[in-house]
Parts: structure tokens; C-alpha cells; sequence
């Protein structure tokens, strides 16, 4: 049986789930499970075995299913044995910050403790990091643990890309020259942007891989979960080019892609921008 524990209250999946590795996610007010991927879950397992030499950055496009993964991710690491902390400062707030069920009493501590000082530490994506981090320390400091891993969803934005590298190297100090003595570590970072990419890239502290689109198969077995009557595949594929976000985005219009077009647009404020130009 594997928990995870967000503010809300602890998630438990059975033995045939832990076997396939497949955790439930929400798509298109749907909860799915996990599909696709499958070369990135076997990336995750050659971690676990080994952890991290040096903090691995994962940059992809908006909406191409990095929050997923690393949900996923929990899963696989806590099949390894780790203690996994993953801190997501943009999603919903009760999914801020999730952990393996062994972490709660210590993410409990840590929060009273920071609480103390700011009024909400879960609206601080400094603050999430740091009670992660902390959890995990007093997880190993307790002989509870040896094997720790955090995961961390868009957390450049969050704190501000001027702070992006000196983020990254805090997180290889904890590599480095750790405060504690652990068995294994993993640190996982995934960002949409691409302002930091060369910045961090300058200085070897980190990893740096790349995240793209679902491929053809993947994305069909989305397609699939959502309901008749739909365009033909074909048809979504050419809208989507694997987004998984853009296909959500364009069932929630109805199918209609000149809706979903009008939708970005708007948010992304693309008429402004286009105002805004010379001729």
C-alpha cells in the first residue's frame, strides 16, 4: 500500500496500483490515471536506485504534463524506499505541498514552526521549499529514513528567476555538503520557462534535460477516456501536437478550437501585445 499526503488528507493506492505505477490525476474534471510516459517512469527508476550527482532541471512546454509526471515520480521513489517531499507553489492550495504519509508528523513541525513567522507559509514558495527540505532532514535526523528525494513543479516563477540559480545551488549543496548523512538523494526541478535555462546552464550545478509533448499512442489514450460524440483523432492531434493541456482546453470549449484560440488569447493578452506594435 503507498499514501500520499497532501493538506487535505492522505491518498492510499492498492497493491495492483503500486504494481503498474499508475496514480490517479484530474483531467478534463476527470480523475484518469496516469498514462504514457513510460520512458520517463523508467528514468525515475534508474534515479531511485542511484539518486542525484548534481540537481536535475527538467524544462518543458506549459500544459506537456510535468505535474503529472512528478506525481508519478512519488510514487516510483517511495516504491524505492525514499521519504519524497513535492512542492508546487501554483497549484491548488491544498496540493502545495505533498509527501509520502511517513513525512506528516515532521511537515507538521515544520509548518507550526514556520507559521510562527509568516502568516501563511503555503502562499510562500520559499517558505513550501524550505518546510520540504526540513521534513526531510528531521525524517533522517530520527533514524526514520536514509533515502530522501524533493520534487519541485514551477518553483522558478514562484520565487523569481533572479533567484532561479541560487536556488539550483542550494539544492546541490544539499549534495554536496550535506548537513546529514543520508544513503541517497533525489532533486528533481520542473520549469515551463526558458529565461533561466542558460543562466543556470552557465554554472555546471545542475542537469539539465528536456520535456516535450505526449506522443501520438499517448495522447490517443486520453482522447479515448473523453466522451462521443468528438472530432476524429486525426482532427485533435493536428489542434494539439500531443498537449495534453491544449486537449483539455479544447474539449472544455466544446471541440470548438476557434473558442480555445479566443481563450488563449485572452489569457496570454495577445490583442494588447499586438496593439502595442509598429507597423
Amino acid at each position: 500500500m503507498v499514501a500520499v499526503t497532501c493538506r487535505r488528507g492522505t491518498y492510499k493506492y492498492d497493491c495492483q496500483e503500486l504494481c503498474v505505477r499508475r496514480v490517479k490525476v484530474l483531467f478534463a474534471g476527470r480523475v484518469v490515471e496516469f498514462v504514457d510516459r513510460d520512458v520517463a517512469i523508467q528514468q525515475f527508476e534508474e534515479l531511485a536506485k542511484r539518486g542525484t550527482l548534481w540537481p536535475i532541471v527538467v524544462y518543458g512546454p506549459e500544459g506537456c504534463g510535468k505535474s503529472a509526471l512528478l506525481k508519478q515520480a512519488v510514487e516510483v521513489l517511495e516504491e524505492h524506499g525514499y521519504s519524497v517531499t513535492y512542492v508546487s507553489p501554483f497549484a491548488r492550495e491544498e496540493e502545495r505541498l505533498l509527501y509520502t504519509e511517513d513525512l506528516k508528523d515532521f511537515v507538521k513541525q515544520a509548518v507550526k514552526e514556520f507559521a510562527k513567522r509568516l502568516p501563511d507559509p503555503f502562499n510562500n514558495a520559499g517558505a513550501l521549499i524550505d518546510i520540504a527540505v526540513e521534513a526531510l532532514y528531521r525524517v533522517v535526523r530520527r533514524g526514520r529514513n536514509k533515502r530522501i528525494a524533493i520534487l519541485a513543479d514551477d518553483v522558478f516563477q514562484a520565487i523569481g528567476l533572479d533567484r532561479a540559480e541560487q536556488l539550483v545551488k542550494q539544492f546541490l549543496n544539499m549534495i554536496e555538503w550535506p548537513s546529514i548523512k543520508y544513503e541517497k538523494i533525489v532533486i528533481v526541478v520542473a520549469s515551463s520557462e526558458g529565461v533561466t535555462r542558460v543562466r543556470i546552464g552557465r554554472h555546471r550545478w545542475a542537469e539539465i534535460r528536456e520535456m516535450w509533448n505526449m506522443p501520438r499512442e499517448g495522447l490517443r489514450q486520453l482522447y479515448d477516456l473523453l466522451p462521443e460524440p468528438k472530432p476524429p483523432f486525426e482532427e485533435v492531434w493536428r489542434w494539439t501536437g500531443g498537449n495534453p493541456e491544449a486537449l483539455e482546453s479544447v474539449f472544455a470549449m466544446g471541440w470548438s478550437l476557434d473558442r480555445a484560440v479566443e481563450k488563449l488569447m485572452i489569457e496570454r493578452g495577445v490583442r494588447g501585445f499586438v496593439r502595442e506594435l509598429s507597423e
